[in-house]
This record gives C-alpha cells, structure tokens and sequence, in this order.
C-alpha cells in the first residue's frame, strides 16, 4: 500500500516538472531567454547554475538538451557550456535510470509487450554500449527514452552513462561549435 503511494506521488511529481517544463519551453521561451539573460548579466555563476540545473530537471521533461542550447549559446563560454551541459545530462540520465525502477516501468511494460521487451532485451544484451551511443548521438530520438529503457531492463549503469557521455558528446559539441558560428555570423 505504501509502496503504491509512494510510486503514486512520484508519478504526480515527474508529471508536474513534464507540464511546467513543457510550458516554459514550448509555450513561454522568452521566460526562460529572459530569465538566463538577465542571470548572465548579473553573475555568471549564477547563470551557470541555472543552466545546469535546468539541464538536470530537462530529462524528466523528455525534451530535448538542444532546447537548453540557445539560452546556453547566448550567456555562457562554450567549453563552460560543455562541460555543463554534459553534467546535466550525466545526471538527467541517471535520474532517469533509476526513476524506471521505482515507478516499476519493466514489470508494466513486460506485461504489456513481452515480445518487444524481450527482443529489446537480447538487443541491448548483445551490444549495450554500441547501442546507446549511437541511440545517444542520433538527434531525432530521445536519449532519456534509452536510460528509462536501461533503467527498467536493468542494464548497467555505467555502460549507459559512459555510452550517452560519449554520443550526446558528440553532438552536442558539433552543436555548440555550429551555433556559436550561426550565432557570430548573425551578431
């Protein structure tokens, strides 16, 4: 009984962050531009924490980290952007991992599509590591999709860490690379 409350209120909780970050992003991004804007002007520091601490909240959203670059662009140095921006995603995709437990995500989805969990299971099984940097640096899919995955197949944390570290890697230095250079050529 408490364990389903409790799985009960977590679920209320990653519902509100998905609908106030949903809002913010989709709906008020001048909110967010403003805020950062206003932040950079006034510290740095404090426009660094902001930043990472969006990042860390964002997975439970499951938008995107691109979001986050063009405030990123516009207020932080691009190695400080960087090294941000991928411990948000550290984080994020930890959180992400273990959230998948608590909320008991195998036991609904091996309940619903045993043969899919299944195939997915012998998939990752057979090459975790390939499978989520390629999953990590390919822009039209969610990562936070593969840690819930990992999370509720139970596949090793750190191969999952270590495989999102280096795909979003990837991507999101071409990211900052090109958009500091968009960004330059329009300023």
């Amino acid at each position: 009984m408490l364990a389903a409350r409790y799985r009960t209120f977590v679920t209320a909780v990653w519902a509100a962050i998905v609908l106030v970050g949903v809002y913010y992003v989709l709906i008020r991004p001048d909110v967010l531009r403003d805020g950062m804007l206003n932040l950079s002007s006034s510290s740095e520091v404090l426009a660094s924490v902001a930043f990472l601490v969006m990042g860390c909240l964002r997975g439970f959203t499951l938008i995107p980290v691109t979001y986050l670059m063009p405030f990123g662009l516009l207020v932080l140095d691009p190695l400080v952007m960087f090294v941000l921006t991928m411990g948000g995603i550290v984080v994020s995709s930890a959180s992400l991992y273990y959230f998948s437990e608590r909320l008991q995500l195998a036991e609904y989805f091996e309940a619903r599509h045993p043969r899919h969990v299944e195939r997915i299971r012998r998939l990752l099984e057979r090459s975790e590591l390939p499978i989520v940097i390629a999953w990590s640096f390919f822009p039209f899919v969610p990562t936070d999709l593969i840690c819930y995955v990992c999370g509720s197949l139970g596949i090793d944390v750190r191969k999952l860490i270590l495989g999102v570290l280096v795909g979003e890697g990837i991507i999101c230095a071409i990211y900052i690379v090109l958009g500091r250079q968009l960004l330059a050529s329009i300023l």
